[in-house]
């Protein structure tokens, strides 16, 4: 039997299960996935891009590079398999250097046939790394799109505190203590012939110390439920996907109370938003590891819009986190951590990818 027909009778099968009785259903993946320093290997003087040169601290070669776009391409084109066979239709990235890396990423042998398009804005974080959304573009059609500026600011610091900032903090004046970060990027447009709104997200870091910076991410939060606001003013059953790396796991206070999400369906409130990555974190499941303890970073989160029962349009059925052994590190001291890069060679990341899966019935 060809293995296309294999996928079809896996998702039929799990979908009589979900639903008692046999159906047919359309399925698009919806992932995230940060791409952990997708630099290319030109020093850009106007960034802090030194480290990931052939004569950087990392020798980013352009062998390195070019492993590293070919791994990445690997990843993504594999991101919801075996319940749908098709690669991801939108795909969220973070850590990427300029549009370049993006436009060399979706050339790849494994991406060429998705014709991927692109949406990337440059963004003031002080390494150079924005967020961005790749897209199929027979799936979704893009109809707008902006990067909204997460404008934070740290507090009144001496010039000597100023010496031992962290990357993402660059001080302008010792009273315009600005952090700078990355922007928002929010995409609306329609899959197949239904309007969805996707935001693309990564927070600030917890750089110098999660207690001394949660402030930040808690602005980041307050400025995602504010962007949810305004697109449920315009229409109330707004469909819309905020994903990123929060740099906070499903149980801080920047998602919690920041963008107000919950993690039980039932106690989602109308025009609020669920979180389907609190489940997984109770399992013990996680997307990056510090100090052998897991967290869930990255996390695609949805408004109640997009939870209901009635899938006669595109709903959430579930989620994952895309964590093939391959991605792994299978030895060292590292052993059982996201398979990242190394002075000695190109990993993947330092994350792993996360998907959530909308269906809809066919008529």
């Amino acid at each position: 039997m060809p293995l296309k027909y294999k996928f079809c009778l896996i998702f039929l099968f799990s979908l009589t299960l979900l639903f008692s009785q046999p159906k047919k259903y359309k399925i698009h993946t919806v992932a995230f996935y940060n791409f952990e320093n997708l630099y290319d290997t030109v020093n850009d003087e106007f960034t802090n891009d030194d480290e990931w040169t052939p004569n950087g601290a990392q020798r980013w070669t352009t062998e390195k590079y070019q492993q590293k776009l070919k791994n990445l391409a690997k990843v993504i084109s594999e991101i919801g398999m075996p319940e749908n066979s098709n690669a991801p239709t939108l795909i969220g990235g973070a850590e990427i250097e300029n549009r370049g890396v993006l436009e060399d990423l979706i050339k790849e042998p494994k991406l060429l046939p998705l014709d991927l398009g692109i949406i990337h804005f440059d963004s003031p974080d002080k390494r150079g790394i924005d967020v961005a959304l790749l897209y199929q573009k027979k799936y979704f059609r893009p109809t707008s799109y902006s990067n909204i500026p997460l404008i934070i600011y740290k507090k009144e610091i001496s010039p000597k505190e100023a010496e031992v900032l962290d990357d993402e903090i660059e001080v302008k004046k010792e009273n315009n203590n600005r952090v700078f970060t990355r922007d928002q990027l929010l995409v609306s447009g329609f899959l197949e012939d239904e309007e969805i709104h996707i935001i693309v997200n990564h927070w600030p870091s917890r750089s110098g110390g999660e207690k001394a910076t949660t402030a930040f991410r808690e602005a980041a939060g307050k400025l995602n439920r504010k962007i949810i606001d305004s697109l449920q003013q315009i229409n109330p059953r707004a469909k819309v996907l905020t994903m990123g790396d929060f740099n906070d796991g499903p149980f801080n206070k920047s998602i919690k109370t920041g963008l107000g999400a919950r993690g039980v369906k039932t106690e989602v409130p109308e025009f609020g938003v669920f979180n389907p990555f609190e489940e997984l974190s109770n399992k013990g499941m996680g997307t990056i590891a510090f100090r052998d303890s897991w967290n869930i970073f990255d996390q695609i989160i949805m408004t109640e819009s997009l939870i209901n029962a009635d899938f006669s349009t595109f709903n959430f059925w579930k989620a994952g986190i895309f964590n093939k052994p391959y991605l792994i590190q299978s030895s060292g001291q590292y052993k059982g951590y996201p398979l990242r890069n190394t002075i000695s060679q190109a990993g993947f990341s330092d994350h792993f990818p996360v998907y959530v899966y909308l269906i809809k019935e066919f008529k």
